[in-house]
């Protein structure tokens, strides 16, 4: 017998009815009333960064873990959407409307906008002439609360010289100086003056104890030339000769270095004061594709286990950077299964840490610095899968048969990207279920490019614990650097 709802792809699971969602609405209000409001300081700040997680990434992923249990997934909700403070972050630069992650990171973790492609200097600075950076350097909140006797870390999916860790630690003229051969290969002469590269910086940060806790990829970066990755038959880039995790030994009391999971799990975090991290010579890898990793790479959510362990032993408190830096990475190769399901272990990882810290005296914040051109559209069915084809209702409400076709009697799918490597023109084949939601395919993008662009949207921001209600309305993105100043009481 026909009902007036969708036979969706995924059950619902849950029992549905006017009355449903009026008790729904009823306990939602309820739940409101009761949120405390914690205007205490904070002695501790974690800050999440998706990387490239804008709106439409937050939904699809969403839906795409309720339906990994089964589910419709529309009703699903990743762990930070439960928290009771929601902003939107404006995530323009200084001269560019639609930002990359080295002038947003920077707006965040320093509170001033500034230009393109470089990290934590101002706008005053030239990009690509090393001379400008001295006296245009903006302070960072790491290295503010390092100053105030706190601990602090950086933990990345993407190289810890990538832009986003990068500029919580170092000053430069541009993001891609990661090491010295990449300031060889870009800009002689700031080789020839020794300017420091990214890695560098890292090694050298001089302001209180140091970085406690420096976990993600990249080990090329730190490993000279002559020296073969532990891992793979591959060499190190350095050409000045230093290998910098050895300095990062001899340089701390009490430290650890670890390249593989086996090494990770073995690190006794009481014990532990400075741990640095590398478990690829550039990215870690997707979080779909990590349980193939020869040598072990632990989670996200793993990774910022260990973080809290090591930092919470400081009495007056720590401040931690954690992103989820490969959501941007498969966004730009067209590839939504994999963006999505990094997003869903940064969703675990924020559980994870809420778990294990203390609301009243620890503000949490869960943000994007942009976003990017993925769609949702079309008018698909309640639970039809996020990946596939689209279904659309009939007349009388009822999930049809047969996917819905183009103007070019085409199938099409309910997510895609404004422009990137998905294009396809009107003569390609018939799209098919298994084919769209293979975790290798690349999503239809409406303009040819070799890779796919952010997007210039407004991204979500998202806080609890102490202070949280410094977030609210639509914010400058370099506002969120003083609501966490604020909340900590730094000055």
């Amino acid at each position: 017998m026909q009902t007036n709802q969708a036979t969706p792809r995924f059950s619902i699971k849950r029992e549905e009815s006017p009355e449903s969602w009026r008790r729904d609405g009823l306990n939602a209000i309820e739940r409101a009333k009761k949120n405390k409001i914690r205007k205490d300081k904070a002695k501790n700040v974690i800050l999440f960064v998706g990387d490239g997680m804008g709106i439409t990434t937050l939904t699809a992923a969403r839906i795409m873990e309720g339906q990994m249990r089964g589910e419709s997934g529309e009703e699903n909700s990743l762990s930070f959407e439960q928290f009771p403070f929601v902003a939107l972050s404006k995530t323009y630069s200084a001269n560019q409307q639609t930002s990359d992650s080295a002038p947003t990171m920077s707006a965040i973790i320093t509170g001033i906008k500034t230009d393109e492609g470089v990290l934590s200097v101002n706008q005053n600075i030239v990009r690509g002439d090393y001379k400008t950076v001295k006296g245009n350097e903006t302070e960072t909140l790491l290295e503010m609360a390092e100053d105030a006797g706190k601990s602090t870390g950086v933990v990345t999916t993407a190289r810890l010289t990538h832009a986003t860790p990068g500029a919580c630690y170092a000053h430069t003229a541009d993001r891609d100086w990661e090491s010295d051969k990449d300031i060889f290969d870009r800009k002689k002469d700031a080789f020839n003056a020794k300017f420091s590269d990214i890695a560098r910086q890292l090694i050298e940060f001089n302001h209180g104890d140091g970085l406690e806790v420096a976990i993600g990829g990249g080990r090329t970066k730190f490993l000279p030339k002559e020296t073969t990755d532990p891992e793979y038959e591959t060499k190190g880039e350095r050409l000045d000769g230093r290998n910098l995790t050895d300095e990062w030994l001899k340089k701390y009391k009490d430290s650890a270095y670890v390249w593989n999971r086996q090494q990770f799990d073995r690190v006794d975090a009481k014990k532990t004061k400075h741990l640095l991290g590398l478990f690829e010579p550039s990215h870690l890898q997707y979080n779909y594709d990590r349980p193939k990793d020869k040598a072990g790479e632990p989670s996200l959510s793993e990774m910022t286990a260990k973080a809290i362990d090591v930092l919470s032993k400081n009495k007056n408190g720590f401040f931690l950077m954690v992103e989820a830096g490969r959501i941007d990475h498969a966004h730009h190769n067209g590839n939504a299964f994999r963006a999505l399901t990094d997003a869903i272990e940064l969703s675990n990882a924020v559980r994870t840490a809420e778990n294990k810290i203390n609301l009243d005296d620890t503000l949490i914040i869960v943000t994007a610095d942009h976003s990017h051109t993925f769609l949702m559209a079309g008018y698909p069915a309640r639970g039809n899968n996020i990946l596939g084809l689209v279904r659309e209702i009939d007349d009388n409400g009822i999930a049809e048969e047969k996917d819905k076709k183009d103007k070019n009697g085409k199938p099409f799918t309910t997510l895609g990207y404004g422009n990137g490597k998905g294009y396809r023109n009107v003569t390609r084949p018939d799209l098919t279920e298994e084919q769209v939601t293979n975790p290798d395919y690349k999503q239809e993008a409406a303009v040819p490019l070799s890779d796919e662009t952010h997007g210039g949207e407004d991204v979500g921001i998202f806080a609890i614990g102490a202070s949280s209600y410094l977030i609210h309305g639509v914010m400058e993105q370099n506002w969120i650097f003083y609501a966490m100043q604020e909340a900590m009481r730094l000055k």
